[in-house]
């Protein structure tokens, strides 16, 4: 049975009318079909009367070029309530964002990996941009800021998309749009200029899968930007967690550099630029009003932070641009 799809996923095919991405409307719809009713959530009408509960607004002025995304207003707004409505979508996961003055606190600091990257990669001004795993569009806020004209992005978590929905309800219509769908689902090729690949590979069984999805879904010339935990060890190729990764059940490698190379080199990718290699620390990812369960501090060794909870090497996340010929 067809299930009517939430607002914020229709407004996908209104973003890619006019746009090569429009001859694969169908393939699209049945898509996300498939994963709404592969995937029912029992949230789902808690979450519903959360976006039914937001107000409706006349005035609203964004800023997706701040390291905080800003949304501002001249109406006049219960921010208590809103608020209120706000938190029942916890736990933010991705950000900072500055709802009319509501400060939003994430687990993560999204802008400083933002920071590491915005200029060093191809501009994107212009160009039609995915961003597979992209959470709750902080990144595709930030890559309409930089220019983009479109930002697309796809994830399968569905309090993601709710919080994505309650952001795209608060302002006016914008060429960012999302939905529920796992990188496997995607119908595309040679469609986008550039595509992030933002904390994903290694919860890929295989990795190889997720980078040829990459590569199909680039025009020739696009670019990606992957960014992975990796390993640092020279004696060491890649690290394949028996159990858990920093409580992590979902992690299944973590490959040295000079693997993820071999792997994007055998994927189809040239001009290789590593762009960023910085260990994630507990001012970067931490439990926060917003975000209170258990973050960085939590998953690693209390006498030695340099490791695990498990003994294995701490996080160290690295990104690396490539292109397809």
């Amino acid at each position: 049975m067809a299930l009517p799809l939430l607002p914020v996923f229709l407004d996908f095919f209104r973003v890619i009318k006019d746009e090569p991405l429009e001859c694969f409307h169908d393939e699209f719809y049945q898509a996300v079909q498939y994963r709404l009713t592969a995937r029912p959530h029992g949230r789902a009408d808690d979450w519903d009367q959360v976006i039914g509960s937001l107000p409706a607004l006349n005035q609203c002025w964004p800023d997706f070029a701040s390291p905080t995304i800003n949304l501002t207003s001249s109406d006049n707004i219960d921010l208590t309530t809103l608020e209120t409505a706000l938190r029942q979508l916890h736990p933010w996961r991705k950000g900072p964002f500055n709802i009319f003055g509501i400060v939003v606190d994430s687990e993560w600091r999204s802008d400083w990996k933002w920071a590491r990257l915005a200029e060093r990669i191809q501009p994107l001004q212009g160009k039609a941009v995915l961003d597979i795993g992209c959470g709750n569009g902080y990144y595709l806020y930030r890559m309409l800021g930089a220019g983009a004209r479109l930002a697309l992005g796809i994830d399968p978590t569905r309090l993601f998309c709710y919080q994505f929905q309650a952001l795209q309800l608060l302002q006016p219509k914008n060429q960012a749009a999302m939905l529920p769908l796992l990188d496997e689902d995607l119908p595309v090729t040679e469609c986008f200029d550039t595509v992030f690949s933002m904390g994903v590979l290694y919860h890929r069984k295989q990795p190889e899968s997720h980078l040829d999805i990459c590569f199909k879904a680039l025009s020739p010339g696009g670019e990606l930007v992957l960014e992975t935990l990796i390993i640092d060890n020279p004696e060491v190729c890649a690290l394949q967690p028996k159990d858990r990764y920093a409580k992590m059940r979902n992690v299944w490698e973590l490959p040295s550099l000079p693997k993820l190379s071999s792997q994007l080199e055998d994927a189809g990718f040239e001009d290789l630029k590593i762009i960023d290699i910085t260990r994630t620390t507990t001012l970067e990812q931490r439990a926060t009003g917003w975000m209170q369960f258990q973050s960085l501090a939590d998953f690693l060794d209390p006498l030695d932070p340099n490791l695990t909870i498990e003994g294995h090497p701490a996080p160290l996340r690295a990104i690396i641009a490539a292109r397809r010929p």
